[in-house]
């Protein structure tokens, strides 16, 4: 992973003081710092979606002369960094006409992008979230859009360890109204990527009011979750192809869920035992394609 110079810093540090159109460039930046380094201002400003003066702006508001220097001190910081950014460029040109080439860049990406969960500050925010769950009366679960699968897959996996969890998914549009009972006793899991779901915004806040602390799995420092919540574990959702990837957000699930079972394996076991119990009375599986009946 890049890393971090001191223009990330002062990004943060000035986000909420930007306007709408420099915070569009700043997040960009955020979530591709080589970018600044290895393409043109143009191409830099087409790909956040902004002017190139947005840029220019952007590098005098953080104190640079104008977007040389800015780029010039993210030049630097690559120059430093491990990944090797000139490899992975020759890397991303083997079996580029191909679709194994495509799936090869595309699983490389997504097996680094998971290892990077691994460094000692994503770990220790994780410990620290499962911790605020594990004390919570309730957890409620929230997750809109692409988002929907990550939050669906913790509450699904937690229901097989009890009834904890409160999904926030009704229909016909009344997802808040699980929120009715929320108290200070209870915590919402809030999963929101950019461009951020503006009911889930909406409902987190509803919840922040209420009392309910506001755990955030999210994609950035920047994103408008990390401004309301207790503890903040981040992923990555760059990607090979269009879409975002979410794999390192179910990575993430996966591991709240295995931490918060591990807090007392006693009654995990005893739970899930219970759930094997119930589902096979009910003939949910199957190993075999059923025979059909005439």
């Amino acid at each position: 992973m890049l890393q971090k110079g001191p223009v990330h810093a002062r990004i943060i540090e000035r986000f909420d003081d930007m306007s709408e159109q420099l915070q569009q460039a700043a997040r960009h930046i955020l979530e591709h710092p080589q970018e600044v380094a290895l393409v043109s201002m143009r191409e830099l400003a087409r790909n956040a979606g902004v002017q190139p003066s947005t840029m220019t702006r952007l590098a005098k508001f953080l104190g640079f002369s104008g977007y040389e220097d800015l780029r010039g001190e993210h030049a630097d910081v690559i120059r430093v960094s491990a990944d090797g950014f000139a490899a992975r460029a020759l890397q991303r040109e083997q079996g580029s006409g191909n679709g194994e080439g495509l799936a090869y860049r595309m699983l490389q990406s997504l097996s680094a992008q998971v290892a990077r969960l691994c460094e000692p500050d994503t770990l220790l925010r994780l410990s620290k979230m499962a911790d605020r769950l594990g004390k919570a009366r309730r957890i409620y679960v929230l997750g809109l859009r692409s988002c929907h699968s990550v939050a669906w897959h913790f509450h699904y996996v937690m229901t097989l360890l009890g009834g904890k969890t409160v999904h926030l998914d009704g229909p016909a549009g009344t997802s808040g109204d699980g929120l009715i009972r929320a108290s200070a006793e209870d915590v919402l899991l809030a999963v929101s990527i950019n461009p951020y779901s503006l009911h889930t915004l909406e409902l987190a806040e509803v919840a922040r009011e209420k009392g309910v602390g506001i755990l955030a799995v999210t994609d950035s420092e920047v994103s408008p979750l990390v401004t309301i919540a207790e503890h903040v574990v981040l992923f990555p959702t760059e990607s090979q192809t269009f879409f975002h990837t979410l794999t390192p957000a179910i990575a993430v699930s996966e591991v709240l869920c295995g931490l918060l079972a591990a807090q007392d394996r006693s009654t995990a076991l005893e739970e899930l035992r219970r759930t094997d119990h119930f589902l096979s009375s009910m003939n949910t599986y199957s190993s075999s394609i059923p025979r059909r009946k005439i």
